[in-house]
């Protein structure tokens, strides 16, 4: 579960967080169990931003022109 402080994170800034937790994990260097709590904080962002891309994916819309000239929102995700 991510915490508040996670929770009020960018989607940008918690992907480069995770780029950082990645550089440090490959590396191999870090004690165990400082590479436990990156790992974890990494799984709670990775929750965090794909939260974020669905949250977005549902407030997308697309605007189709109709035969008056107006134009109608049509839910991202039905269109074909």
């Amino acid at each position: 579960m991510a915490t508040k402080k996670e929770e009020n994170i960018s989607f940008e800034n918690a992907l480069l967080r995770l780029e950082e937790i990645l550089r440090v994990l490959e590396k191999g260097s870090a004690p165990l169990d400082d590479s436990l709590k990156m790992f974890e904080e990494g799984v709670n962002l990775v929750r965090l931003c794909n939260n974020k891309l669905d949250n977005a994916e549902q407030k997308i819309k697309i605007l189709i022109k109709n035969q008056d000239g107006n134009y109608d929102e049509q839910d991202f995700t039905k269109t074909e």
